[in-house]
């Protein structure tokens, strides 16, 4: 089944994590994505705050401010790496206790343009000690489409899932329109390992916006992630400047789930 929800990156800055919970939990939303951070909220002790705060709210995924640790998982030099493994375990140790199941994982950054192209079976290797370190709190990897870090373009993913089984996918519209690639062929490099999608909408001038408020077309999204059998979570997530009023966000969820009673999906 289908369900919709909002990352707290939507109220960054705005609201402290376990007000954010609290605040979506009121709104009526039912689903979120977590998104930690910093060092401080990597950990058991900052999770119980969001148990306590986060009353009905399901927690379906957590994300990370990816620049601190993630890259380094990957890294040659045993000492990063071995630090960048032990806030990943801090990490998922929380994501556990709150309850989220997924890891929403950008990976290595490849922000400069003369970027090394993949190799695919290092990589994986390194992906594979990854997602065992995740399975142990028991939460499944999954490498989001990002136009700056590891996933910018489609044919990544599948190349990485044929060595690295447990490997699970996140699509992201936005990004997949900053890579300039469609978003379809995401659906299809993913099919069926897709766990959850964020979303965003786009007005005419360009700006990202609540979905709905743009010119988006979400019915011909939800028709493809249903045909490519996909059954996890919408998860809205746009920048705090994106919209007004917090209840803004439940009146797009609420845009998302007629969407989805309409389409049968």
């Amino acid at each position: 089944m289908i369900v919709c929800g909002v990352s707290t990156a939507c109220l960054f800055c705005r609201k402290l994590n376990e007000d954010a919970v609290a605040a979506l939990d009121a709104l009526g939303v039912r689903h979120a994505e977590v998104f930690l951070t910093s060092f401080s909220e990597y950990g058991e002790e900052f999770a119980r705050k969001i148990v306590q705060n986060k009353g009905a709210l399901d927690v379906h995924s957590v994300h990370v401010l990816n620049t601190q640790f993630e890259p380094q998982l990957f890294g040659a030099h045993p000492r990063a790496r071995a630090d960048a493994f032990a806030l990943l375990h801090r990490a998922m140790a929380g994501a556990h206790v709150f309850g989220a199941k997924y890891y929403t994982f950008h990976a290595t950054s490849r922000l400069k343009k003369n970027s090394a192209p993949m190799n695919a079976d290092k990589t994986a290797k390194s992906l594979r000690e990854i997602a065992a370190a995740c399975g142990e709190h028991g939460v499944r990897l999954c490498l989001e489409t990002v136009h700056w870090a590891l996933y910018n373009e489609p044919g990544i993913f599948s190349a990485l899932k044929a060595r690295c089984v447990d490997l699970l996918g996140v699509l992201d519209v936005k990004q997949a329109r900053l890579s300039g690639y469609p978003y379809p062929m995401y659906i299809k490099d993913m099919e069926g390992s897709i766990a959850h999608v964020h979303l965003s909408d786009v007005d005419d001038a360009g700006r990202i916006c609540l979905p709905g408020r743009g010119v988006f077309d979400f019915a011909e999204l939800i028709c493809r992630l249903r045909d490519s059998g996909f059954d996890g979570a919408l998860l809205i997530e746009v920048y705090p400047g994106d919209f007004g009023a917090e209840e803004e966000l439940l009146r797009s969820c609420e845009y998302l789930q007629e969407l989805l009673y309409k389409l049968g999906a």
